[in-house]
């Protein structure tokens, strides 16, 4: 039921991306707010939230916390499609461009279901302001995108195409690994994807469980290794992953009749991401 479903998800996706694709093209030079222009960049990564280890953290919910839904999250979920420079720094806030969200309203759906928040917080925007976790996403990343991205549509269009392409979970799962709390050699789970996806992926930890999963693609949206060396100052070595790593399951927070109290996990999600969101 589940594959069908992500299946279907995945024409609908595919067909929004045709409908989006002929918007293709040149765009002018990309500046970032109060700095200075900022090149083009030179991969992408997808990088993919293993809920089991973020939500076993929760202990405060809200409506838009994906980890307080009935049912758990067994299946990895989208954190963003980012684009990066191959010297392990990225490009960010390239251009004024706000979110709105009635320009993705054919995708909500789908992406409420692969790409939710796993926080309760609302995520800083680049224009000093807050919104969704999309928000977030689409004017920090999706906005230094072009030329392979031109519009806020097609950005989440392609990043759930990528998504669902090339699904993490059945790769594992393909592959023997499955997500139920039980230690595997981290070189297996890397060779696992590389075999499956054609790429070696980034993988980051906490405290020895799989936190995030990232596949990387060139500009044809090709699989590509991504970088295997973490040169960034602002990633810890905590967030190296140890020989051994698990991919946990967790037990959903009841939804309190109180939704007022405001989580302070997302600047442990700050923190935890850094290399990406810092």
């Amino acid at each position: 039921m589940a594959a069908a479903t992500a299946r279907k998800a995945a024409v609908c996706v595919l067909v929004v991306l045709a409908l989006v694709a002929a918007g293709l093209g040149s765009v002018s030079a990309r500046a970032p707010l109060g700095g200075k222009p900022q090149r083009e960049f030179d991969y992408f990564a997808l990088s993919l939230q293993w809920p089991g280890t973020i939500c076993a953290n929760t202990r405060h919910c809200c409506a838009r916390n994906g980890c307080c839904r009935s049912e758990p999250l067994q299946w990895f979920t989208i954190h963003g499609l980012w684009p990066d420079y191959d010297d392990g720094t990225w490009p960010s806030c390239c251009r004024h461009t706000e979110f709105e969200m009635d320009k993705i309203l054919p995708l909500k759906e789908t992406l409420d279901k692969y790409w939710p928040s796993l926080y309760c917080s609302s995520p800083s925007t680049c224009f000093s302001g807050k919104g969704p976790f999309w928000a977030h996403e689409w004017e920090k990343h999706g906005t230094c995108s072009a030329p392979v991205v031109q519009d806020e549509l097609q950005y989440f269009t392609i990043a759930l195409d990528l998504y669902f392409k090339y699904n993490v979970t059945e790769m594992l799962s393909s592959g023997g690994i499955q997500t139920n709390g039980k230690e595997y050699a981290l070189s297996d789970v890397i060779d696992t994807i590389k075999h499956a996806f054609g790429g070696a992926p980034e993988i980051v930890c906490k405290r020895g469980s799989v936190e995030e999963l990232r596949l990387c693609f060139d500009k044809k949206l090709k699989p590509r290794d991504c970088l295997t060396t973490l040169t960034n100052e602002n990633v810890s070595r905590r967030k190296h992953c140890p020989r051994k790593i698990t991919l946990p399951t967790y037990d959903p927070l009841v939804l309190a009749n109180s939704t007022g109290e405001i989580m302070t996990q997302f600047d442990d999600f700050e923190v935890s991401a850094a290399l990406y969101t810092a």
